[in-house]
C-alpha cells in the first residue's frame, strides 16, 4: 500500500477531494455517492457521468435515479432545509457515456474536471450475463480504456479504484488467491498455447456487427447473433458467460493501459452483493440480485424447482460492507501529493470483498430463513386469504435438474404439440407460450449453473491486511469484516424483508 490508516483516516481523506465516480445510477453507486456525502460533507466535488443527451437531462437523471432515492433519507433529514443546496454544490451530473473518449465531456467542463479530479472509481458495467457481445465490449472494456485516457489527462490525480466480480476467476474450485489477470491469460488450463488478445476481440466484434448490418437476412436476429457471439468466445477461452468475460478483459485493459503510470490501482472484486446490512437504510436494494430469484419465485408461489446445492456456500456480501472497503481501498491507496510521489506497484492491488473464507454461508441458510419469514409473514393473494408457503425440490446437479425438465415440461410439451396438430392448430398459442417459457428456464440453467454449483472459495487476505490497517474508529464506521454478520439474522430480519419491500413490491 501507498498510504495507511493510521495517517489519516478514511472520512479524513475524501475532504477537500475529486472524486469520479462511474456507474452512479447502479446499486453500488449510489450506496458510494450517499456515504462519502454523508461521513465527509467536505468534500469538494462529486463528478457524476450518466448517460443522457444534455446538462439538464443529466441534472435531472440524478436527482431521480440517485439523490432522489430512499437511500438518501438519513442524509437529508441531517441537512433539513438546506439539502438541495448542499447537493447542488457538492454533486456535479455530467452528460456522458463511458463508451465515448473522455466520457463524452468536452472544453471548459472538461478542463475544470480533469484538474480536479483526484481519485477515480469506476464502477459502470453492464451485468447481464448474456449481454450482446459488442455492447458488453463497449461498457466493461472499452470503458475501461476511456477511462484511463481520461486518468492520463488529470494532473492531480492520486487513487484509481475498479470495480470487478469475484467470478472473473471463472470455474475455479479451492482456495482462490487475490492475484490480478497476466496479459493474455486465459482459463483454459486443457491449453497451455492459447492466447487472449483484447484488441483482437474487439476488432471482431467490430467486424461481425457489420457483416450482420450488410446482411439484410440477418439484421432481424443480429441482437441474438451478438449474444451468442459473447457466449461463444467467453467458453472459447474458458469464461461461463460474456459478463464475466468481458469483466476479465476490462481487469487486463486496466492494467495494460496504465503500468509503469504511476498512479496506483485497486481492483474490488465483489461477490453476489446483497442489500445493505446496516447504515444507511437496512434491506434497502435495488435489482434481483442471483439468489433473490429463490426468494421471489417462492413468495410469488411459482417456484416449485431451483438449481442449487443446499450445502454450497452462497458467497454474500452486503452492498454497504463492498462500499466501506471500496473507500478504505481507495484511502489506503492514494498517493501523495505530485512531487512526493513514490512509484506505484508494477500490478494493480486485488480486493476480494467476499465472505466464502471466514464466513461461509451455506444455500440452507437462505432456505430456512425464507421458509420461517414467509410462515411468520404469508403473502395475502388475489382472494385476500393468506397464500401457505410450500416446500422447494432443489437439485444438485445441472443433469438432475435437466432430467427433471424434461420429464416435467418438455414431454408433456411434445404431446401437447401432436395434440395441437389434431385440433388444426387451436392450442398453438398455449404451446408457443409453455415452449418460450422452457426455452428461457433451461437458458437461465446454463448460464447461472456454474454460479449456483460454484464450488470455489475465494481468500480474503488482501482485505484482512486492509482492514487491520484502519484506524480502530473505522474498523466500526467502515466495517467490511463477514465475521460480524450473522446470517440467520441478517436474512431473517433484514434481507428477505428488503427484498419484498423494495424489488418485489
Amino acid at each position: 500500500m501507498v498510504g495507511t490508516m493510521e495517517e489519516a483516516r478514511i472520512p479524513g481523506y475524501f475532504k477537500n477531494k475529486g472524486i469520479l465516480i462511474t456507474g452512479s445510477t447502479g446499486f453500488l453507486g449510489k450506496i458510494l455517492v450517499e456515504k462519502i456525502l454523508r461521513v465527509q460533507p467536505d468534500v469538494k466535488r462529486i463528478y457524476l457521468p450518466v448517460r443522457a443527451p444534455d446538462a439538464e437531462s443529466a441534472k435531472k437523471r440524478v436527482e431521480t435515479e440517485v439523490i432522489g432515492k430512499e437511500l438518501f433519507g438519513l442524509l437529508r433529514e441531517t441537512h433539513g432545509k438546506g439539502f438541495q443546496s448542499f447537493v447542488d454544490e457538492k454533486v456535479v451530473p455530467l452528460a456522458g457515456d463511458i463508451i465515448h473518449e473522455n466520457f463524452g465531456v468536452e472544453g471548459a467542463q472538461l478542463a475544470q474536471m480533469t484538474q480536479e479530479i483526484n481519485a477515480i472509481v469506476n464502477g459502470a458495467a453492464t451485468t447481464n450475463f448474456y449481454e450482446r457481445y459488442d455492447v458488453a465490449l463497449d461498457v466493461n472494456v472499452m470503458g475501461v480504456k476511456h477511462m484511463c485516457q481520461l486518468a492520463r489527462q488529470c494532473p492531480n490525480l492520486e487513487v484509481i479504484l475498479h470495480v470487478s466480480t469475484a467470478y472473473v476467476v471463472g470455474e475455479r474450485q479451492g482456495v482462490i488467491q487475490e492475484l490480478p489477470f497476466k496479459h493474455g491469460e486465459t482459463l483454459r488450463e486443457d491449453d497451455a498455447e492459447l492466447r487472449l488478445d483484447v484488441d483482437a476481440e474487439l476488432r471482431l466484434a467490430r467486424d461481425y456487427q457489420r457483416q450482420l448490418a450488410g446482411d439484410d437476412a440477418e439484421q432481424k436476429n443480429e441482437r441474438k447473433a451478438m449474444k451468442e457471439l459473447g457466449l461463444a468466445r467467453a467458453r472459447e477461452f474458458g469464461w461461463p458467460n460474456t459478463y464475466v468475460f468481458t469483466k476479465a478483459l476490462g481487469e487486463m485493459t486496466l492494467a495494460q493501459e496504465l503500468a509503469g503510470g504511476g498512479v496506483p490501482v485497486a481492483i474490488v472484486r465483489p461477490s453476489i452483493i446483497t442489500s445493505i446490512q446496516k447504515d444507511p437504510l437496512p434491506g434497502w436494494i435495488e435489482g434481483t440480485r442471483t439468489i433473490d430469484a429463490i426468494l421471489i419465485g417462492y413468495a410469488k408461489q411459482n417456484l416449485s424447482c431451483f438449481l442449487a446445492d443446499l450445502d454450497l456456500t452462497m458467497d454474500v456480501i452486503p452492498g454497504d460492507m463492498v462500499v466501506n472497503a471500496m473507500m478504505a481501498a481507495v484511502a489506503a491507496h492514494a498517493s501523495p501529493p505530485a512531487g512526493q510521489r513514490r512509484p506505484a506497484p508494477a500490478h494493480p492491488a486485488v480486493y476480494h470483498a467476499t465472505s466464502s473464507l471466514r464466513n461461509p454461508a451455506p444455500y440452507a441458510v437462505l432456505y430456512r430463513t425464507g421458509i420461517r419469514y414467509f410462515s411468520a409473514h404469508p403473502r395475502v393473494g388475489a382472494d385476500g386469504r393468506p397464500v401457505r408457503a410450500r416446500s422447494v425440490h432443489f437439485f444438485a446437479t445441472v443433469a438432475g435438474f435437466t432430467a427433471y425438465m424434461v420429464v416435467r415440461y418438455r414431454l408433456p410439451l411434445e404431446l401437447l404439440g401432436l395434440l395441437n396438430l389434431l385440433l388444426c392448430g387451436l392450442l398453438s398459442r398455449l404451446c408457443d407460450e409453455l415452449r418460450r417459457k422452457y426455452v428461457f428456464v433451461m437458458r437461465l440453467v446454463d448460464l447461472y449453473g456454474p454460479f449456483a454449483l460454484f464450488r470455489g472459495v475465494f481468500d480474503d487476505a488482501n482485505v484482512e491486511k486492509l482492514r487491520l490497517a484502519m484506524a480502530p474508529a473505522d474498523r466500526a464506521a467502515f466495517n467490511f469484516d463477514p465475521k460480524t454478520v450473522d446470517w440467520d439474522d441478517y436474512f431473517y430480519r433484514i434481507h428477505i424483508p428488503g427484498v419484498m419491500k423494495y424489488v418485489l413490491k
